[in-house]
Order: C-alpha cells, then structure tokens, then sequence
C-alpha cells in the first residue's frame, strides 16, 4: 500500500491590490471594491514584497476615551491636565481647531472652547496597549515597541503561517484591532524602518500606506529635511544655513561636510537622505537607560532657566523609572551647544535611586559646574546603570530631609495616578497663564515656556 500523497500548502494570498475591508483582489486602477463596494482599496506594485511595518495607533487615548463613552464620538476631545496642564493628545475633531500634544491647556481650549477635557487614565491605557501588543505578537515574534501605542513590525517569512504577504496580514490586523478592541490605528510598510514609520503617518487616521524601494529616492527628494528623524527646529536652522532645505539638497551634499559640521549625526543624515536605514527590527534590545531631553526654541544660558526645564525632565524620567520597575545607580546631564557640540556628564549615586528628587538635586549639581556664561540649545538628564526598583532609595539615615522629601514624593505621585499627571505641580516649575500683552506690545514667554517638549525622545526618543 502506498504512502498518502501529501498536499501541498495553499499558495499565499499575494494580490498587488485587495479591499482593506473584504480583503478580496481588486483590479489595478479600481477606485471601489467590486465585491462588498468599500473605497478603501490598497494597491502597490511593490506590496507583494514589503515586510517592515511601522504600525501606530490613531489618537490612542482620546480615541480609548470614545470608545468608553459612545457620547463623545462626534465631540472634540482633549485628554489632558486643567488649564494649567497641557495637552496628552486630542482628537482629530480637536486637531482641526488647531490643538496639539504638548500645548498648554489654557491655549488649547482657547482654539477650541466646546472640547470636553478628560483626566487621563494611565492604567487603562497602559491595559489596551497591552492588548493590542499581545496580538501583534499573534503575527510576528519580531516585534520592537517604540512607546504605549506604536511598534516595529517586521513580518519576513510569516506568508504561509498567515497564508497571505505581509501587507494582508496587517489589514487583517488593524480590522481586528477595530473589531475586538474598537479603536483604529494606522499602518506604514516599507522596506526599512525609517521609511515605514514615515509612510504610517501619511494618511492618518485608518491609513495604511506604502513606500516601495523604486520610488524611495523620488518620494523623499522634495520634501523638507525635517523629514528625518533627528532634525529638529535648529538643525533644520543649521542645514538651511547651509542651503540644505530639502532632502534632495541633502542627498548631493559631502558627507565630509555635513561630518565636520554634525559630527556623526551628519553621517546618519547623509544615509537616511538616501532612503538607507540598516537597523533591524529588535524585540530583545535591552534598555540600558532611561532618559528624556528637549530641544530648545531659543539657546538658553541662564541656569534657573535651565534648571526649571531639568526639574520637569527629572520628574519626567523617574516616572518611567517607577512605571518599569527600575532604578539606577548613574545620574547623566546632557547638554548640546549652539555650535552642536554634545556634553554629557554622569556621577554614580552610593545607591542606586528612581525618585524624581534625587535625580534632579544629583543633575542640577552638575548644571550648576557647566553654566559658566556658555548657551545651550538641548538639555536632557537620564538615568543608567540600572536596578530593580526593589534595591533602590534606602532610608537615609543621615539626612532626614531626603526621607522627608522621599515620603512627599510618594504621595505626589499617588495622587498623579488617581487624578492625572498635572493635578499637582512644584513651585520651580509652575508657569502661570500669560497675562494679555499691553496695546502695542508683544507677548514675552521666559525660556522655559519656549522649551519645545519631544516625548518620543523619552522612548529609546507621535504622536501623530
């Protein structure tokens, strides 16, 4: 008697365009779906062959917010502290009134006075986000998170244990996302990470769209070097200075050039204005440190300026130490001149430490050595060498105040995680709303107010 034949496996779905809805091929050129209608259609010559994903969700927590109270759906939302706060995110609703992440309160309800401003509710995020990572895992074991929302995907060689590409597969994923958890997200696939996390933010909300290898250099040609990751506002100054205003401008620079002027930094510039990234996607990078830093609207060289900014950094930074369950025994300072030159000095504590007080008083001593007339355009501060939470503030048995301020802070930051990160605010930092500018005048923000915030900094550095 002979053996069964064996089957063979079902080739996988590969269409160059298919309904992001039905999932059915659609013709090339079709503007709707022949099969259920849907104009939500997803066409690529290249799409076939893609397998690095950037997948980010819309609005996260305004969005979680609709979702729970079914009233707010056609409603500006701003999730965030009271007018004194600033803004966690908005929808898009409020995003057509003009409100951002990052925007004082005050501002944003004065650009959009009918939002409903919710409290956010870190522990319930932090629950979806989970959730929503736990089924990305479902679809790869490559899986790398940038922050609460948004991770690198990288779906090479899963086509017959999903019996589809890569892009199916992540259709099929933010449909579930919608269904099974009911918020929406959007999806870059690319060939490199870089170019993934640009395509995510193309078509927001519900997009999904593609950058293939043939068109990268034509894609990213005309558009404005702040396009790259690491240009911000003054080395988008720098470049300009140069007469580099585009990234086509960029890509015909020498990279001698942009070396001596950037430092490595411009080497990374020159590669990614080719469309090059050889990072890969890395679920097990272990996070040796855990830092955030801001870039400057204008250079600061006063050190109450500047330590104002490091104390919100501070408290910044032992938040995610807290939220990780990590401390660490090395406090670092980093400071950039206007001229891009780094500085960063560290000092190792006796023992190892995660409150906000510790880490500021450690980082302001070593400000206060580095503030001698010189003007800085970033500052930021980070914790390493790290701990378990567990091993870290022991009583200090020869400085009482320390204990007394360690017991402050714990109720400071239990009354964050029952009302909100901004429900309670230290005198160093606090900035009242500014009063209205005499006839004639112009309105004056102190340095620290002019502080550019780049939470994403705070991950190993959108929301959209």
């Amino acid at each position: 008697m002979s053996a069964p034949t064996e089957r063979p496996s079902p080739e996988p779905f590969r269409p160059l365009a298919f309904c992001r809805d039905c999932f059915r091929p659609a013709r090339p050129g079709a503007t709707r779906c022949g099969t259920c209608g849907s104009p939500r259609l997803l066409a690529h010559p290249e799409l076939d062959r893609l397998a690095i994903a950037h997948v980010d969700c819309d609005a996260f927590y305004a969005s979680i917010e609709k979702r729970d109270d079914p009233s707010l759906q056609d409603k500006p939302v701003i999730v965030g502290g009271g007018k004194r706060g600033v803004v966690a995110t908005a929808c898009y609703i409020a995003r057509i009134h003009g409100v951002r992440s990052a925007m004082p309160m005050w501002q944003a309800l004065e650009r959009c006075p009918n939002a409903v401003v919710i409290r956010p509710d870190m522990a319930k995020y932090t629950r979806v986000g989970r959730e929503i990572r736990a089924l990305m895992g479902e679809l790869t074991p490559l899986v790398e998170p940038l922050s609460i929302d948004e991770a690198f995907l990288d779906l090479s060689g899963t086509e017959l244990v999903h019996h589809g590409s890569p892009a199916t597969t992540l259709a099929r994923f933010a449909k579930r996302v919608e269904t099974q958890i009911g918020i929406s997200l959007s999806v870059g696939l690319s060939h490199n990470k870089f170019l993934a996390k640009i395509a995510s933010d193309l078509d927001k909300p519900r997009g999904f769209s593609v950058i293939g290898k043939a068109e990268t250099a034509d894609f990213l040609a005309p558009r404005p070097v702040t396009t790259i990751w690491g240009v911000g506002r003054a080395t988008a100054e720098a470049l300009n200075g140069m007469g580099l205003r585009t990234i086509a401008d960029l890509r015909r620079a020498e990279e001698s050039d942009l070396f001596r002027r950037f430092g490595v930094l411009g080497r990374r510039l020159k590669e990614l204005a080719d469309g090059v990234d050889r990072r890969v996607v890395d679920p097990s990078e272990e996070i040796k440190s855990i830092s955030n830093e801001l870039t400057l609207d204008t250079d600061v060289a006063d050190f109450r300026e500047l330590e104002k900014i490091l104390f919100r950094l501070s408290t910044k930074v032992s938040g995610r130490l807290k939220a990780s369950g990590h401390g660490g025994f090395t406090v670092q300072l980093k400071l950039k001149t206007p001229d891009f030159k780094g500085l960063t000095r560290n000092r190792r504590l006796a023992d190892p430490t995660a409150l906000a007080d510790r880490i500021f008083r450690t980082a302001a001593d070593l400000l206060r050595r580095e503030t001698d007339g010189r003007r800085f355009r970033l500052i930021g501060v980070g914790v390493a060498d790290l701990t378990p939470l567990e091993f870290c503030d022991p009583p200090d048995l020869v400085d009482e105040g320390a204990g007394r301020r360690a017991k402050a802070e714990a109720a400071i930051d239990d009354l964050r995680r029952r009302f909100g990160a901004d429900v309670v605010e230290q005198g160093l930092v606090f900035t009242p709303r500014p009063k209205p500018s005499p006839k004639g005048g112009d309105q004056g923000q102190d340095a620290a107010g002019n502080a550019s915030s780049d939470d994403k900094s705070a991950r190993r550095t959108k929301e959209p």
